[in-house]
């Protein structure tokens, strides 16, 4: 059996809320999943010692480099990962293979987006796609900074 994660980061992979900000912007993405009785334990709120990767699991189709353009392989990215894991991702700072030019793992353009945070809001199996940007902005207000979201399929 599969499983969907839909993740909420801050745009800042460095930034961490307060756990009253994070409270209410956990409850609100209960609000908007079509079932919000069943969440329980579906719905966490994740502090992270050093900055993680939220990737996108089975959907990640492609990585561009920012710098120049050309398709980046995904073996490369998930070597990078896995070689810096150990000792964290608080750098992520890479020199790309395709052009040579220094940017931020952060930087990559991921199809479907990809991210890396310090702080994580995640509903498994959400029962609905991505939220609306009426629904992000409303989450970004409720932690003080804005937000991406990651559609994981595991």
């Amino acid at each position: 059996m599969s499983d969907n994660v839909l993740s909420v980061i801050p745009t800042d992979p460095h930034w961490q809320p307060g756990h009253e900000q994070a409270d209410r912007a956990r409850e609100l993405l209960a609000q908007f999943a079509p079932d919000p009785d069943r969440l329980d334990s579906d719905l966490t709120a994740k502090w992270h010692e050093t900055i993680t990767a939220v990737d996108c699991g089975a959907n990640l189709e492609r990585i561009t480099c920012p710098l120049c353009s050309a398709a980046i392989d995904t073996d490369w990215w998930s070597d990078l990962l896995e070689e810096r894991s150990d000792e964290g991702l608080d750098d992520l700072a890479t020199d790309v293979p395709c052009c040579g030019g220094h940017t931020s793992l952060n930087e990559l353009e991921y199809e479907w987006p990809c991210g890396f945070a310090r702080f994580e809001i995640a509903l498994w199996n959400p029962g609905r796609n991505w939220l609306t940007d009426q629904e992000l902005s409303a989450i970004a207000q409720a932690l003080g900074h804005p937000v991406r979201q990651i559609l994981t399929h595991i």
